[in-house]
């Protein structure tokens, strides 16, 4: 957690379920939304999706924050969240999977997931018209 504070880190969205974040963040000034979801190839619900991207989008309104979205691999559930963050910001679904898979080539978007934040997205859509 020194390390990721060293690199300017002010928030992280925790989506592992395996372990909660917060007790070592906490040392270092580092706000942390704990957001257990299981990577179990099943839909996400709403809810999931709602407290990530208000947690991001309240972090990152401030000029000097730095946001970590990470879950236990970087395979599945922080690209899932990553997805639905950028795409609340208005990006495009391919170009935000574009833009995630350049930083991180090992991601692994699963139908499943990108489903459940396109789900997520249109109701946003929709609620907001």
């Amino acid at each position: 957690m020194a390390a990721v504070a060293a690199a300017g880190v002010t928030h992280i969205l925790d989506m592992q379920i395996e372990f909660d974040d917060t007790a070592l963040a906490a040392p270092h000034g580092i706000t942390v939304l704990w957001n257990p979801i299981d990577d179990d190839f099943q839909p996400k619900p709403p809810e999931v999706f709602e407290r990530g991207v208000a947690f991001a989008r309240q972090a990152l309104e401030a000029d000097d924050s730095k946001l970590l979205v990470h879950c236990a691999a970087g395979v599945h559930r922080a690209p899932m969240m990553a997805l639905a963050i950028l795409c609340s910001m208005g990006w495009k679904l391919g170009e935000a999977m574009d833009a995630i898979e350049s930083k991180r080539p090992l991601v692994d978007f699963a139908d499943v997931y990108v489903n459940s934040a396109r789900g997520y997205l249109q109701e946003q859509m929709k609620a907001t018209q």
